[in-house]
């Protein structure tokens, strides 16, 4: 075929909607309902191959064979390294393509081959007993977006034709537990919590980073299912926020609507429903009753060529209809899976997502010679709970007892005990345990959470063989029998550090009373051991910072079916916590100097202009990640005690300085009003820059004041 015959939409040179336009015309109603589901059918007669648009890459190509492992979502944002983030997001579309490019080769169109990724997961962890907590950025809008949009970033690539890979921001919106009531639950919110918590994050990934697809959640918001809600879909993305991506139903989602939601009474009218309001592409086995919408005429057929416009322009903007040489990723070797360089920065992030939240007496770092180490707990020596859940398969995982065996010379003794089970009943193994312990000079205790307390509903990935997740936990303490284990160690007299494995906050009252050092590591990836492991001995040193708050009791907290924010997260909890947002220590010290904040006064809304600088004062190099906080003092509506609006994570030889500046946008000292304006109102405001909270970390602070009248700020 030359080519002034070839059909626009085989031209590479044509737009995206153009070449869509072009293709859906040539389509039948029955071959375009076809391509709007997310495992769809070749059409040979047109040449548009066969495709399953789910895949997954949480921290990591998951379910897709080996790969790369990088620390679960959460341990990600512990980094609260934004370049980091960007670099490990690089090496993971890098392996998305070089296996979807191999599949190809192979004739593979099987579910997790493709180049549409159904992450991030942004929805905020605002209760810790939430299972999928694990698989977000945290509690805080502001973090999240940023550590949200560099992943974006990374997986999509800079290309100005095509994409690398398509990310998915995901689950629009307000959704966040329970578990067990996802199907038909209704998350009440107001205007002001919708605005200011719920739907930030997913504002910058469409507006700041182009994400490509968003995933509509479960649930309903207000009395709407997300995925066929007018309010979201089209109002809100569509129209407020230009959203061109592609929009597709969490799995069986739009069944929902009618089995459990009971929005109609239907399956054609689900569908019909799910598409009029925005909703692309169906996960699951409902959009082939579109068939039956279009034909009783709730649907009318411009409906579904609008949503197949979407669904084809990113299958043309990842070149999926061109000559692979005219397409820059497509070279990517399958060499780059699991290369060398990835492994390398599998180990950096999960170093860089240790949070230190204990060090009494500077117990750690240990010094390598010591004679005898007993490395002890369920979470000790098991691979599968490095892994968190939506995983690929690593090749050589290396476990905390792994880690540290590897570190310590051959003449130090390593006794091991797994003392008990993650969540059983059951104390038989204690004795083990206490014995090895007092035998040595040092007890390395590895306890925790894993995929059996915390996870997806009926979650069996990261579990053993024929078992599955609980979903949500009821309390925050650790399972089973571990806190009596670690009584019984502590108990012999030897010097205990406590190593952690979780995916979200633990209530740790009695440990932090009582145990000497502490170590958060989350579910760290495929070489989380030797991160713990290069920590504790000094090798490195840990920087990472909290991305949520650890509470002392589940009864500090509201409601786990309240969606309001009030007496959530540290934007809005009154009491103590056990340990803050934004906290995490460092075996060295760092002090603030020469805040300036400019202007100090202004009379209408500019962006802020905040600089420092921080000295490490102590005699090892580290890390610091400063942080801006920034608080209303006479507001008229409600607003947070002190939000985010700045961080920057700075590498410091002992006795060096580094100065930072920060632009504050008026819209981070904006308040919502009753009816959804963002309004910056006249009046003081602090700002406060250290390493934590205001009040909670070393630090400085600063005011500044805005003269003149309410000034309303425009989308």
């Amino acid at each position: 075929m030359t080519a002034s015959t070839q059909p626009a939409y085989r031209n590479p040179n044509l737009p995206p909607g153009e070449r869509a336009r072009d293709l859906i015309a040539r389509m039948t109603i029955a071959e375009k309902i076809s391509q709007m589901m997310d495992d769809s059918p070749a059409i040979e007669r047109l040449g548009i191959p066969a495709y399953t648009w789910w895949n997954e890459a949480l921290h990591g190509i998951a379910r897709a064979g080996t790969a790369t492992v990088f620390p679960q979502a959460i341990g990600i944002a512990a980094t609260w390294n934004e370049e980091l983030v960007f670099r490990m997001a690089t090496a993971i579309s890098d392996e998305g393509r070089a296996k979807h490019h191999e599949a190809l080769r192979c004739g593979d169109h099987s579910r997790y081959t493709g180049l549409t990724f159904w992450s991030p997961n942004i929805n905020i962890f605002r209760d810790p007993r939430w299972g999928r907590g694990q698989e977000t950025y945290g509690e805080d809008p502001y973090l999240t977006a940023r550590i949200g949009t560099q992943f974006v970033r990374g997986m999509q690539g800079d290309d100005p034709r095509h994409l690398k890979t398509a990310a998915c921001a995901k689950h629009f919106a307000v959704h966040s537990g329970p578990e067990a009531d996802r199907h038909h639950f209704d998350a009440r919110v107001d205007r002001r919590d919708l605005l200011l918590t719920y739907l930030p994050a997913f504002e910058a990934l469409v507006r700041d980073a182009g994400v490509a697809g968003v995933m509509g959640a479960y649930n309903r918001v207000n009395g709407e299912a997300c995925c066929a809600s007018p309010f979201l879909l089209d109002e809100v993305l569509r129209q407020r926020w230009g959203f061109e991506g592609y929009t597709v139903s969490d799995c069986d989602a739009i069944k929902d609507i009618y089995t459990h939601h009971q929005l109609v009474p239907s399956p054609e009218e689900a569908a019909g429903m799910a598409v009029q309001a925005g909703c692309n592409l169906n996960c699951g086995h409902t959009f082939e009753h579109l068939l039956l919408a279009v034909g009783q005429g709730w649907l009318p057929e411009r409906e579904i060529d609008t949503a197949l416009s979407y669904l084809f322009q990113v299958r043309f903007r990842l070149g999926m209809f061109d000559p692979p040489q005219t397409v820059p990723y497509a070279a990517i070797p399958i060499e780059a899976v699991d290369s060398p360089a990835h492994q390398a920065l599998a180990l950096e992030v999960a170093r860089q997502s240790l949070v230190l939240l204990k060090n009494e007496g500077r117990i750690l770092p240990v010094e390598k010679d010591i004679q005898s180490v007993a490395v002890i707990g369920p979470n000790a020596d098991d691979p599968l709970v490095l892994l968190g859940n939506y995983y690929g398969k690593p090749s050589s995982p290396i476990t905390v007892l792994e880690g540290i065996r590897n570190m310590v010379p051959e003449s130090t003794q390593v006794r091991y005990a797994r003392g008990c089970d993650i969540a059983a009943p059951g104390q038989s193994g204690f004795s083990e345990a206490v014995q090895a312990a007092a035998e040595s000079d040092l007890a390395v205790v590895v306890l925790g959470l894993s995929q059996r307390v915390e996870g997806e509903e009926g979650q069996s990935e990261g579990n053993p063989g024929g078992q599955v997740s609980h979903g949500d936990r009821h309390t925050l303490d650790l399972p089973g029998e571990q806190e009596a284990l670690l009584k019984a160690i502590a108990a012999t007299g030897t010097p205990v550090v406590l190593v952690l494995l979780n995916g979200s906050p633990i209530a740790l009252n009695w440990a932090d009373a009582h145990v000497p050092a502490i170590l958060e590591a989350w579910y760290p990836g495929q070489a989380g051991g030797r991160a713990v492991a290069e920590a504790l001995f000094g090798d490195t040193n840990p920087g990472g910072k909290l991305p949520v708050t650890f509470y002392r009791s589940v009864e500090a907290l509201p409601p786990f079916e309240d969606y309001r924010m009030l007496g959530r997260t540290y934007l809005y909890f009154e009491g103590a916590p056990l340990y803050p947002f934004g906290y995490g220590l460092s075996y060295t010290d760092f002090a603030y100097h020469n805040l300036s904040v400019t202007p100090g006064q202004m009379h209408q809304p500019t962006p802020l202009q905040v600089s420092c600088d921080v000295h490490n004062t102590g005699q090892l190099a580290g890390d610091e990640v400063v942080q801006v906080y920034l608080s209303d003092q006479a507001a008229s509506v409600p607003v947070p005690r002190h939000s985010l609006v700045g961080f920057k994570r700075v590498h410091l030889a002992p006795g060096a300085v580094a100065h930072l500046e920060f632009s504050i946008h008026p819209r981070q000292f904006a308040v919502v009003t009753d009816n959804g304006e963002w309004v910056v109102e006249p009046g003081a405001f602090t700002l406060f820059v250290g390493g934590g909270q205001p009040g909670q970390a070393a630090g400085l602070s600063a005011t500044f004041e805005l003269i003149g009248e309410p000034t309303v700020l425009m989308d």
